[in-house]
């Protein structure tokens, strides 16, 4: 049991890992491809935020978000691997936040090919969502070992 649960949590960590390694080949002065699809639609969702709540954000470099999200998936992919919680909760934050902003499907139209793309990536990633919720779950479920207490012998006179 314990090699399986191994080999799934380094199968399902390459996912964040090697899209963190692609993302740090290609980062670059700018933020690298990544940055550039990442601005548009963190734009919108700063507009959705600010018309509907009122509340403005502050200015954000893209390319530090760009950065954090490396750092993110890379490091709690790496932890995750050797059973972390906190690896977990890395990658829970990671899916989060981006997920709503890269994956914008209620910004279109159902009859748009867009929609049907954008939908999907967002339930995959939520599948994934529910996978680490469901590990921390199962992780902080099971009873931490505690040390047994020696038995006192009684002395006989």
């Amino acid at each position: 049991m314990g090699f399986t649960s191994f080999v799934g949590r380094v199968l399902f960590a390459s996912v964040f890992i090697l899209s963190a390694w692609q993302e740090f080949n290609e980062f670059g002065d700018d933020g690298g491809p990544a940055a550039k699809v990442f601005k548009p639609k963190f734009d919108v969702f700063t507009n959705h935020v600010t018309s509907n709540l009122g509340v403005h954000l502050p200015e954000i470099e893209i390319k530090h978000v760009v950065a954090a999200a490396i750092a993110l998936k890379g490091i709690g992919g790496i932890l995750f691997i050797f059973g972390s919680t906190l690896g977990a909760y890395l990658l829970v934050l990671h899916l989060a936040i981006a997920s709503p902003i890269l994956y914008d499907f209620y910004n279109y139209d159902i009859e748009k090919p867009e929609f049907l793309q954008l939908f999907v990536k967002f339930t995959q990633n939520m599948a994934l969502f529910g996978a680490l919720l469901f590990f921390l779950g199962m992780k902080n479920s099971i009873p931490k070992r505690q040390p047994k207490k020696k038995v006192t012998k009684t002395k006989t006179v």
